[in-house]
């Protein structure tokens, strides 16, 4: 969650009070502590004394420690030898007491035999590109990194290193035939040979890995090194505990503040590559449809500048490059999800706030009437008591549409990563009547149980809530009571995220821990756990969807439970409320969908598409040039086969509400962007699906009242 409710937020001060004097020299160092050492120290107190669970930092916690950070400074086991590993690993059983005040020396020691290998492997790179490749033969390379071992000689990692360079000469190789053969006829065009063409393919790849290398000797220092380590410790205990450095902790505020201008989307580190981990709605790169959370950013160019590859880059590196002036362009090669590349064209803005607030629209369904409601996260300004909350501003999108008399709502939450604990609560009391809504746990086991205390019950018509496999943590805890309750249908993937935690950002100071001060760094800590009021946890299992919609993003194992190290799913007892009379039987309504799914071609084609590309992803790739651009051939079809599928063909009927269509009149940028997001509900598939299973409720519940069509005509209504 991004907010704690203000007594959690009292509750951990206080806890933190308790414990205020940790930090201070315990006598363990003969000479006064160095950063590191002080950093860890304060690291470990914090991780044993307020995490919502921790592990024993012992000797078995250091090799999990020890075994992550070699993956993280190597993960595609290019530099170290199984040897090296062997020299290193005396320290696997030290990290724990390193923790505990011992010096730090495990990641230096790791560090400075990772820039020997480094050297080694800069004059090797430069020495296998110098001689020319063949793509006649048959070879193939491994690119999944989990399923490579160290090498055991140099002469083993040195045909590890032709086979990764043979490859990108060959990617390269092979988009220059392309652009030749589009290029013919054209003026300027110049006809060059395999050789020519092969030629430029290694010198455009030894560019790249000059950049590389030149990044890793400039900025890699100890002090990245060990950032690295420090977070290889937190997300041991936890995926979502994690250091800040100052320099990171203020590039989180900014990107967290909306006031740069860039792309709009969130960016982390991942193994070697620049991955983007979450986009902002109505940024550049939300209204583009063309990026997502997964895929990795490859290269940035300026406008028409040449491209700079970001092969080796930090993320603050990367993201001096990607943002700039207001109005700019910036262009990414972008590798998605499913191997395919794209090259995306953004222009730089302003993040634009009050277009990642709710909105709604109207779908018409035969003869029904369904609203529509988006909200793309649980957001409340903290600091403006007067500003937007999620809660209240759903509220008035239920009540325009309660004003054009829908007859049912669809709520969609997919890909809202959470937010506001308060207003989650706050939200579902709008639908159901008082009661209990979700448990919160801290690690001394005592729930409480966070409830809806108004009566009042804002909308009591059908509700279908959308989710998918990004809907996480507070969107997590609305589907749940909603279906707890009994109170809708929850449509979507298999399952939501399945985030079950709550965090708070704690600083590291000379002096202690401190909620404000962190010239040391930060550490978002997991402090709490979340259950449904049945008892059950959303953590690992998140929230499995009434009804399944098979969509391209299933078998990318991109939750919290395909992380090793996330906390455990568990269960409380369950909190007493009441179901809601729904008066409509969720088995027709499934059966009913069922049916739809089972002839509708496009969605079987979904399901085998994914499963396809899935299995592409984990097989080697051929280097020989014939089969790997037969391959991309495929991939490619497929890929866009796909794009085609989650479109509707004949548009659904989504208009905005009558004293909406020219809602921003006065901004023209505001209005297209509108207007577009409604034509993109209009082809979207899944909301189709969700459209008609609220007909069906509504279908169902007129049946219950004796008010269907017919009976309407005989009764003159």
């Amino acid at each position: 969650m991004k907010r704690l409710p203000i007594v959690v937020m009292v509750v951990v001060a206080l806890s933190f009070l308790a414990f205020k004097t940790m930090g201070k020299n315990n006598g363990v160092h003969s000479v006064p502590p160095s950063k590191y050492d002080k950093i860890l120290r304060l690291v470990g107190e914090m991780l044993t004394e307020g995490h919502f669970s921790p592990q024993d930092i012992n000797d078995e916690f250091s090799k999990k420690v020890f075994i992550k950070f070699i993956k993280e400074l190597d993960p595609d086991k290019n530099f170290f030898l199984q040897a090296d590993l062997n020299t290193l690993v005396r320290y696997e059983t030290r990290i724990d007491d390193e923790i505990k005040g011992a010096p730090v020396e495990s990641f230096l020691a790791a560090g400075k035999l990772f820039n020997k290998r480094m050297e080694e492997a800069a004059i090797l790179y430069k020495e296998i590109l110098s001689v020319p490749f063949e793509f006649k033969t048959d070879e193939e390379i491994q690119l999944d990194e989990d399923k490579l071992e160290f090498t055991s000689t140099a002469a083993e990692l040195k045909e590890r290193w032709r086979k990764k360079l043979k490859f990108a000469t060959l990617e390269r190789y092979s988009d220059l035939l392309d652009i030749q053969e589009r290029s013919k006829g054209k003026e300027g065009f110049v006809d060059k040979t395999e050789t020519e063409l092969e030629r430029e393919a290694r010198e455009r790849v030894q560019k790249t890995y000059d950049r590389f290398f030149d990044r890793f000797r400039a900025k890699f220092n100890d002090d990245d090194k060990f950032n690295v380590f420090v977070n290889a410790i937190t997300t041991t205990m936890d995926p979502h505990t994690e250091f800040f450095p100052p320099v990171d902790k203020r590039y989180f505020d900014e990107e967290m503040s909306g006031t740069f201008f860039g792309i709009g989307a969130t960016l982390q580190y991942d193994e070697g590559n620049i991955k983007i981990t979450s986009i902002v709605t109505g940024s550049p790169a939300y209204k583009s449809n063309e990026l997502q959370p997964g895929d990795i950013i490859q290269k940035v160019a300026q406008g028409i500048e040449e491209p700079v590859d970001l092969t080796g880059y930090s993320v603050t590196d990367a993201v001096k490059v990607i943002r700039g002036k207001q109005g700019t362009e910036v262009r990414l090669t972008v590798r998605k999800t499913d191997g395919t590349y794209k090259i995306v064209s953004l222009k730089r803005e302003k993040i634009v706030q009050d277009e990642a607030y709710a909105r709604s629209a109207i779908v018409k369904e035969g003869s029904s009437k369904i609203g529509y409601i988006f909200l793309p996260e649980f957001y409340a300004n903290f600091d403006d008591p007067n500003g937007n909350r999620s809660y209240t501003d759903v509220a008035k999108e239920v009540n325009k549409l309660k004003g054009e008399k829908v007859d049912g709502i669809v709520i969609d939450l997919r890909n809202n990563g959470g937010g506001s604990l308060y207003d989650v609560v706050q939200m579902a009391g709008l639908f159901i009547d008082e009661g209990p809504v979700v448990q919160v746990k801290d690690r001394e086991s005592k729930p409480t149980v966070l409830k809806d205390k108004d009566r009042n019950v804002l909308y009591d018509g059908p509700l279908v809530v959308m989710v998918n496999e990004f809907s996480a943590s507070a969107s997590e805890i609305f589907a749940a009571a909603i279906q707890d309750y009994r109170r809708g249908i929850v449509i979507g993937s298999t399952s939501t995220y399945g985030k079950g935690t709550v965090q708070r950002n704690i600083g590291l100071g000379e002096n202690g821990f401190s909620m404000t001060n962190s010239e040391l760094g930060t550490i978002k800590l997991t402090l709490q756990k979340f259950y449904r009021i049945n008892g059950g946890s959303t953590q690992m299992k998140g929230v499995t969807s009434d009804i399944v919609l098979p969509d391209n993003l299933e078998y990318l194992k991109l939750r919290e439970k395909d992380d090793p190290d996330a906390l455990p799913w568990d269960e409380v007892n369950k909190t007493t409320y009441n179901n809601w009379n729904a008066g409509y039987n969720l088995e027709t309504i499934k059966q009913l969908s069922n049916q739809r799914l089972e002839n509708d071609p496009a969605f079987n084609l979904i399901r085998e598409t994914t499963e396809w590309l899935s299995r592409q992803n984990e097989k080697p790739r051929s280097m020989n040039l014939v089969k790997y651009r037969e391959y991309q051939k495929n991939l490619s079809a497929t890929s866009k086969q796909l794009e085609s599928l989650i479109k509707l063909k004949s548009l659904l009927d989504v208009t905005a509400l009558p004293n909406e269509v020219d809602r921003w009149v006065n901004d023209k940028a505001k209005q297209e962007r509108f207007n577009n997001w409604l034509k993109d509900r209009q082809k979207d598939i899944y909301l189709d699906q969700a459209v008609k299973v609220a007909n069906d409720i509504i279908s169902q519940q007129n049946i219950a009242k004796g008010t269907n069509t017919d009976d309407k005509i005989k009764k003159g209504f």
